[in-house]
């Protein structure tokens, strides 16, 4: 709209070179740049809605000064739309637009089709009967209003362009620059990640060896508990500076709150697909589900599913399949994680909730902790619910999770109270004798 009427607006800014209702105006110029410059518009569209916008202008005006009658206003002003639809069929059929590129070159063909779009109109006036003589002054007179018009034209869009591309250029230096400082800050924070995760490994061993120990009632050195305890509280540390890190580089959000089931999935696969990749694995996750549930109890729920995915991911080889599948079986909720592993030895099913129970050794031959599942199976009886396999055979095995839908939600006055307490811990912590070292 704004180019049909800004097109019939400046047309009256005239002059009429002939002697005749033949003009020259900076309507045409501004249509040449419309047709320039709105690439999702078909030319004839344009063409066509301008050339009859600017004829019913024209006639609106000539009823308003009653300079003369209706029919004799329409056949004067009609063969303007011939300008305006010749010149988008010219433009239309030698890609005018994909001319832009080389604006010497766009010149030139841009003057050629205003020069033949105003011998265009002229014919119609002609052919209406308007006494008119074509002369060698006619055509310079036309080639010179052409050349001008169209390469100020074309001058015009790419100062335009300029500019547009100047900025992007600047919006994108920016951005480059703002990623960098990210980058910057998560590779610092990287190297507090991979102490972690080493600390946090050798104290799972640790655990496990204590509880193993207790387990057969042999004697058991109070260092080694102090120990692990410094060792956790190391790792708390770690995890505060790494929060802070993270914080500082995207904006400090709550993690409280509710989430869907779906979402929920969804972080599941896009975390395990990082997880293949730098693997070496090339593993398809699907997600297959249509329940419009929220939860709160994200990390519970995030513990068990990617405790389930990721060891789905290590058991398939090079290539496979994972799939986790949703659905509402009376007051459960049902969550099914399947993957295209070789499945689970007939003679380790009985075995595999069992704490330290394993199948799975690292590059130096030391064994898994074998308490993922175990440690699984706990946090949903925690919610109420209950973890199983349910199909283990070559190429399909299945676990599911069972959840009461009565417990995806907490308790309100719970979850206050707990956020309360977690935030006077954080504000007032808990003071350290002077003779005892913090653990």
């Amino acid at each position: 709209m704004l180019l049909l009427s800004a097109t019939a607006f400046l047309g009256e800014m005239k002059m009429n070179p002939f002697d005749s209702p033949f003009r020259v105006s900076l309507g045409s110029a501004v249509f040449f740049l419309g047709l320039v410059a709105f690439t999702s518009l078909p030319p004839l569209v344009i063409g066509a809605s301008t050339g009859a916008v600017v004829v019913g202008f024209r006639v609106f005006l000539d009823s308003l000064t009653g300079e003369m009658s209706a029919s004799e206003s329409v056949l004067t002003h009609i063969p303007a739309a011939g300008y305006y639809i010749s010149f988008s069929a010219m433009a239309a059929a030698v890609r005018f637009r994909h001319r832009m590129a080389a604006p010497i070159r766009a010149g030139a063909v841009g003057a050629a089709l205003d020069f033949f779009a105003n011998a265009c109109e002229l014919g119609i006036r002609y052919w209406m009967g308007e006494p008119f003589a074509f002369s060698g002054q006619t055509v310079i007179v036309l080639w010179l209003f052409a050349i001008l018009r169209s390469f100020c034209v074309i001058g015009v869009y790419n100062m335009w362009v300029t500019k547009h591309v100047r900025s992007l250029a600047e919006a994108r230096k920016q951005e480059l620059e703002r990623l960098i400082m990210v980058s910057s800050g998560l590779y610092e924070e990287m190297f507090y990640l991979q102490k972690s995760m080493a600390l946090m490994e050798d104290m799972t061993r640790q655990s496990y060896d204590l509880y193993s120990r207790l387990i057969e009632r042999k004697h058991v050195e109070p260092r080694v508990a102090l120990e692990l305890a410094e060792h956790i509280h190391e790792t708390k540390k770690d995890m505060q500076r790494i929060f802070a890190g993270l914080s500082k580089l995207i904006g400090r959000q709550s993690v409280r709150g509710r989430i869907s089931i779906a979402e929920l999935c969804a972080m599941v696969i896009r975390a395990n697909e990082k997880y293949a990749n730098l693997s070496g694995k090339t593993i398809t996750f699907s997600y297959n589900g249509h329940i419009d549930l929220m939860t709160d109890q994200l990390y519970p729920l995030l513990s068990v599913l990617n405790n389930l995915v990721s060891n789905a991911v290590e058991a398939i080889g090079e290539s496979g399949a994972i799939c986790l599948r949703t659905r509402l079986e009376g007051t459960e909720l049902i969550i099914e994680v399947e993957d295209s592993g070789p499945g689970i030895a007939a003679d380790d099913i009985a075995w595999i909730f069992q704490p330290g129970f394993t199948t799975k050794y690292d590059r130096q031959g030391n064994p898994s902790t074998g308490i993922g599942l175990t440690h699984a199976r706990d946090i949903a009886q925690t919610l109420g619910g209950h973890l199983q396999l349910v199909k283990s055979e070559p190429g399909q095995t299945v676990f599911r999770l069972a959840v009461p839908t009565s417990r995806l939600l907490q308790d309100k006055s719970m979850a206050t109270d707990s956020f309360h307490n977690e935030a006077n811990q954080e504000e007032h912590p808990p003071m350290q004798p002077r003779d005892e070292r913090p653990v």
